[in-house]
């Protein structure tokens, strides 16, 4: 199943998102996207370390999100710790699409989700992170970021790595079956 992340601004953090000199608050729209059907972007200029958005939605575990999304394409999951709990959102960060190239990333504190620029973002650039995916059975949750170091999917690194580690060992059984049927050694 396809895991994507969402978030939404919270009026009580306002002023702990990143603010534009002169401004009261950041401005964030919604435009189509060569990334992924429609994407989030700013209107001004995001200064590195600056929080972009908090995550928010209701809390829930993750197998209640399997049964709750079993037959649903899209999801808009955030994992939490050790992924046994999911933040469930539909609001309009909910467009922050994966790059494996993000200008920004997420960091659980307090209990609470922010996504967080890691390099300056220019105004009107769109608000990626990278989805760092480690659920989905079989899905191949293939990545379209384009960027010049694009892993092809959206799976962590970890998980990419685990995936092949998997793979080769259901090979080599297959060979081994194929080998020993054919009474070849």
């Amino acid at each position: 199943m396809h895991r994507k992340r969402c978030n939404r601004v919270r009026e009580s953090a306002k002023e702990s998102i990143a603010q534009p000199h002169g401004h009261n608050r950041m401005g964030l729209i919604i435009r189509s996207s060569a990334i992924h059907a429609a994407g989030c972007y700013t209107t001004t200029r995001i200064a590195k370390g600056k929080k972009v958005a908090e995550y928010t939605g209701p809390r829930i575990t993750k197998d209640e999100a399997d049964a709750l999304y079993e037959t649903s394409p899209v999801t808009y999951l955030f994992g939490l710790g050790d992924g046994s709990l999911v933040i469930d959102g539909h609001c309009m960060a909910m467009f922050i699409n994966h790059s494996c190239d993000p200008n920004c990333e997420t960091d659980e504190e307090d209990g609470r989700v922010w996504i967080r620029a890691i390099k300056n973002v220019a105004a009107g650039a769109e608000i990626t992170y990278d989805y760092c995916l480690y659920d989905g059975g079989d899905d191949q949750a293939l990545c379209n970021c384009g960027t010049k170091d694009c892993r092809g999917t959206m799976y962590s690194r970890d998980e990419v790595r685990k995936r092949k580690v998997e793979a080769r060992k259901t090979g080599n059984n297959l060979k081994k079956e194929s080998q020993s049927r054919s009474g070849a050694k």
